[in-house]
């Protein structure tokens, strides 16, 4: 240990940390905002050590780039480029799986956490294509549920789906993220059991809700209670809800939506007594809202019926044929989550994760990375004046994950 201890702080300018990064993804998780959150949440090590904290948070994002592989081959991937170009000591050694399961212990969440809280922030400029509607950013929230260990801590902490009466095989996490639509980043999330609901979830996303936003939200998301504390946010929202929502017709606009209003219960009871009793001043008091109908056709001419509420009242601000276009844009942050799932993670492939400390601390690493490499393909788009959505995310992962073993610390 002591000559792996040497080889590691014998490098060429002192040290392995002052070389050690994540290929050309550095560029935006750069060494002094890695050492700002590792100071900030107190995890700085007090001595020396093979896998200093810093070492630490860059394997946990290497690790989330090369699922398919063990600790130690992710370790040898990272540094592998350094040792080609003699970063450091020959005698160094890739430190074991257990020595790297202990590092991420000491390390915890919050660090990683906090890192994607701050490089989590949307990426398009007024020109991006297909990320604005009129002068509103287009932003989705949904959720993703991702497969654990089946640890008994990592049961007891997220649970299990059931079908029939019958646990599933593995305990699930449930990821709620805000993304932008236009560059399919995804600016912050929540993580939380499968008992705690997409709705409750969404309640603590709120204050990264802010004016200029235009938030869409399919119609499992939509209450009244959630929609007024969404709506005191200053962003505007486009939800769908389903047909049992109670929208009377007030006022209809020359763009075929209509004026409606959200009352609650009570008021609705209220105002049926008035009506019964013939009051013809009786009128719904509520939250006013524009409503949206259309279908979309499918081959047989049938198709879904849409139904979407917003707090844009106005349709001269944003006519009904374009709040539907715009909606349609929401899929394209359930793709994001897709890349995650699928195409980053890989598919039918549960986290590696055995405790629910380690969960998280690997989901905000899943998600930095996830963020780091939508920054990247924005980057390019821009620079080429192409909408994000021509590029190929499993192209760039692939070229990210080619450019972390030829890193060798060099700026992008």
């Amino acid at each position: 240990m002591a000559d792996e201890l040497r080889g590691v702080v014998g490098a060429a300018d002192g040290r392995l940390t002052d070389r050690l990064a994540v290929g050309v993804l550095t560029g935006l998780l750069h060494r002094r905002l890695v050492d700002e959150v590792v100071e900030q949440t107190g995890r700085r090590e007090r001595r020396v050590r093979l896998l200093p904290a810093r070492v630490t948070v860059y394997f946990v994002l290497a690790m989330c780039l090369f699922f398919g592989d063990g600790y130690e081959e992710v370790m040898r991937k990272l540094v592998g480029g350094l040792r080609f170009l003699g970063g450091w000591s020959g005698s160094w050694k890739v430190p074991t799986t257990g020595a790297i399961t202990q590092a991420r212990a000491r390390l915890g969440e919050e660090p990683l956490r906090l890192l994607f809280e701050r490089v989590g922030v949307p990426l398009a400029g007024p020109d991006a294509k297909g990320a604005w509607l009129r002068s509103w950013r287009m932003m989705a929230i949904d959720g993703v549920q991702l497969e654990l260990p089946d640890t008994l801590s990592n049961t007891e902490a997220f649970g299990k789906n059931s079908h029939r009466d019958r646990p599933g095989p593995f305990p699930q996490a449930r990821v709620l993220g805000l993304g932008e639509c236009g560059t399919r980043a995804v600016i912050a999330a929540r993580i939380g059991p499968l008992s705690v609901g997409e709705r409750e979830l969404t309640e603590q996303l709120l204050p990264r809700f802010q004016p200029g936003m235009l938030v869409m939200a399919d119609r499992g998301f939509y209450s009244l209670a959630l929609w007024v504390k969404a709506a005191e946010t200053g962003a505007d929202l486009l939800w769908r809800v389903s047909e049992n929502v109670d929208l009377p017709v007030l006022e209809v606009f020359p763009d075929g939506s209509y004026r409606s209003v959200l009352a609650d219960a009570i008021e609705r009871q209220r105002h049926r007594r008035h009506l019964r009793s013939g009051r013809a001043d009786a009128q719904l008091e509520g939250l006013a809202v524009r409503v949206a109908e259309y279908q979309v056709a499918d081959r047989a001419g049938s198709g879904d019926r849409y139904r979407l509420i917003t707090t844009i009242l106005d349709p001269d601000q944003a006519p009904a044929l374009e709040l539907a276009a715009a909606y349609h844009e929401r899929w394209e942050f359930e793709v994001a989550l897709a890349e995650i799932e699928t195409y980053q993670r890989g598919p039918a492939r549960p986290l590696r994760s055995k405790s629910p400390e380690m969960v998280r601390q690997e989901i905000w690493a899943l998600l930095t990375t996830h963020y780091a490499i939508r920054n990247l393909m924005h980057q390019a788009a821009d620079g080429a004046d192409l909408d994000p959505d021509r590029m190929s995310f499993i192209r760039s992962l692939r070229v990210v994950r080619r450019l972390v073993t030829d890193q060798a610390a060099f700026s992008p």
